[in-house]
């Protein structure tokens, strides 16, 4: 038998530590993954915000230009408060009409608010309000929808 153990050589660890740079492929499309995940969730974040502002900004646009549609325009804000400030949506009168611009930037005109508070006893026939009240509230409807949602 020939005797090998003459030719083995000693283990020697390399001088340097070992850099993990550059990563390996697997380790860059884990880190691919997770970044397209992150966006993924801050896309989908972000559609969900701005389809309910669109949504509501549909409604208030499919309205017409009736002393009846102040009720609806009402509604909606209401419905938003539900969603957004669960505690506002029983408010009523100028308690309603004061949260309404505690929450805007420009304030609700009197003829609008006025329209707001007393659209649901209004008769459908009655000319008791402007066209121009109603395209106020339409403006502030949609200006107070844009900020709170």
């Amino acid at each position: 038998m020939n005797d090998n153990l003459p030719e083995l050589r000693d283990i020697h660890f390399p001088q340097d530590t070992i850099s993990i740079w550059p990563l390996a492929y697997g380790w860059w499309l884990i880190l691919s993954v997770i970044l397209f995940m992150a966006a993924g969730i801050y896309l989908f974040r972000l559609y969900r915000t701005k389809s309910k502002k669109l949504y509501a900004i549909k409604l208030l646009d499919s309205l017409s230009n009736e002393t009846s549609s102040a009720i609806k325009m009402s509604e909606i804000l209401r419905r938003i408060c539900i969603y957004k400030y669960p505690e506002a949506s029983t408010l009523l009168s100028k308690e309603w009409i004061n949260f309404l611009n505690s929450h805007s930037k420009s304030p609700i005109k009197d003829g609008a608010a006025n329209l707001l508070v007393n659209a649901p006893y209004i008769n459908p026939t009655s000319v008791a309000y402007s066209k121009q009240d109603i395209k106020d509230l339409h403006n502030f409807c949609r200006s107070w929808i844009g900020e709170n949602l």
